[in-house]
């Protein structure tokens, strides 16, 4: 009888295969030029000096030519050199924190609701549903004027909210960096549904008293991914204007965008979005390499508004009573996906590691050739980033993205916490959100971050940084008196 080999399965994880062919493709190069350059080294070696310097006075190089191949040297390098891009950095960033009087616990939130839509029961109902499950908690924040019964959403009360909360961040960021408001030689200022005259741009102008030849620029409309926007339009501007600082604020009103009706797909918003702000120094001076917290690597966005579906997916408009309001489609999240694959095809080539991109093109020549239900392979992102801020737009939008990237919980648990925490604070989420990374003490010198966010048009956007330094715990930023306290457990359903 022939011996029973043994069950290899068992003994070798295939795990270990698998980081044994990424180390090899990832090295590949590494593993060739080593032994050409010990040949080299050898043959060198074994000629000796004598025979060495016999070769070299045998190509009879003549003065001439050895300056003209100096100057083509110093050519090119210099060439080289004034054509690459330069650097951009993150020196600091700080994020609003709202005061205690403006927290909308459960209760505060439903009881309004029940007497301001006291005529439809209804739409009080779906509300409460949706905050049962929407994965927020009991301290996120609404500005003054929705605490009235009716709330007064008018425009001096919008202008007050965003007066608090733009010039609360800027003023933390100022006394962070320890820059003067003269410093500053661009400022971008994104919100969407807010837009008055003069510009939110103009009115940071205005009272920090900036320079009269400061770039400035007022972005709206452009949705919950426009902080991404900003931080591409911010790195456009430093290639070209050398020595500079630029400023970015990103935030949304939300005192003027309280729907009060009935329509359903208009009172979503109204259950998720939130108060929060963020401003944030870029600079490509290379004396701000050293304290700088990042670096900014790539950013890549895609825009879907060709498609009908697409652009009306999420869109500002009047109900049947002229009551305007927001309008989320049911195809938001089919729509998203769409968006997001789109972005990671054009992403991935420039992050992923090697080892990932040649599984990723032998299944699809495989798909292509010999079988078309063979299983799409999805690329391991975790080779390429240590960090994933996702957009807290909502659960079912981290939810679908942990799902689609295969991220684990850790991997997802800033922007769960930073939903549960501080809401829907539309572009700003993603700083608060770094801000939990880094109030937790996760983030090291050559850490990658990945921040996606996803905005009306519709719009799917990326930015690749990579952590400068170590980084300590921040003191005075949004998470001070409750990181302790996170992660916390966040069920299904909160029965209210």
């Amino acid at each position: 009888m022939p011996p029973v080999l043994p069950d290899f399965s068992s003994s070798v994880k295939l795990k270990y295969v698998k980081l044994g062919y990424q180390y090899l493709v990832n090295h590949i190069l590494k593993f060739l030029l080593i032994p050409i350059i010990a040949a080299v080294a050898l043959e060198i070696l074994r000629l000796g000096p004598d025979e060495i310097i016999t070769t070299v006075k045998s190509l009879n190089l003549d003065l001439v030519q050895i300056l003209c191949s100096v100057f083509i040297l110093l050519f090119i390098s210099t060439v080289y050199f004034m054509s690459k891009p330069r650097s951009i950095y993150l020196v600091d960033y700080t994020c609003y924190k709202a005061p205690i009087t403006c927290r909308v616990p459960f209760s505060t939130f439903m009881e309004h609701s029940r007497l301001i839509l006291k005529d439809n029961p209804k739409s009080v109902d779906f509300q409460m549903r949706i905050l049962e499950r929407s994965g927020l908690g009991e301290e996120t924040s609404l500005p003054p004027a929705i605490h009235y019964i009716p709330p007064s959403p008018n425009m001096e009360a919008a202008r007050g909210e965003a007066e608090l909360v733009i010039f609360s961040a800027v003023d933390s960021l100022f006394a962070r960096t320890g820059l003067k408001p003269k410093d500053i030689d661009i400022l971008i200022v994104n919100c969407s549904l807010f837009s008055p005259t003069p510009s939110l741009s103009a009115m940071v102008v205005n009272k920090y008293k900036l320079r009269s030849n400061i770039k400035s620029f007022n972005l709206s409309g452009m949705g919950c991914s426009a902080g991404l926007i900003s931080i591409d339009l911010a790195r456009d501007l430093l290639q070209v204007l050398p020595n500079s600082n630029a400023m970015v604020v990103s935030t949304e009103i939300i005192t003027p965008n309280y729907y009060q009706g009935n329509e359903r797909a208009m009172l979503l918003p109204n259950c998720l979005f939130r108060m929060g702000a963020a401003a944030l120094l870029l600079s490509n001076k290379r004396r701000d390499r050293s304290r700088a917290k990042y670096k900014l690597v790539h950013v890549v966005r895609t825009h879907k508004g060709a498609d009908d579906r697409s652009y009306k997916c999420v869109y500002e408009q009047e109900d049947p009573q002229g009551l305007v309001g927001i309008n989320l489609s049911k195809d938001l999240m089919v729509i998203a996906a769409e968006a997001l694959k789109s972005n990671i095809t054009t992403i991935g080539p420039l992050v992923l590691p090697a080892s990932e991109q040649l599984l990723f093109l032998f299944t699809l020549i495989g798909r292509k050739i010999f079988n078309p239900k063979w299983k799409p392979y999805i690329p391991d992102f975790k080779l390429a980033f240590e960090h994933f801020c996702i957009h807290a737009g909502g659960r079912a939008v981290i939810d679908e993205l942990q799902k689609n990237l295969q991220l684990s919980a850790e991997h997802v648990e800033a922007s769960r916490m930073t939903l549960h925490r501080f809401g829907n604070t539309s572009s700003s989420s993603l700083w608060y959100e770094l801000s939990y990374i880094e109030s937790k003490g996760r983030m090291r010198k050559g850490d990658r971050v990945w921040q996606i966010a996803f905005g009306s048009g519709f719009k799917c956007n990326s930015a690749v940084w990579k952590c400068n330094r170590n980084i300590k715990t921040p003191t005075g930023g949004p998470w001070e008196d409750c990181i302790d306290r996170y992660p916390v457990d966040i069920p299904e359903i909160v029965k209210l």
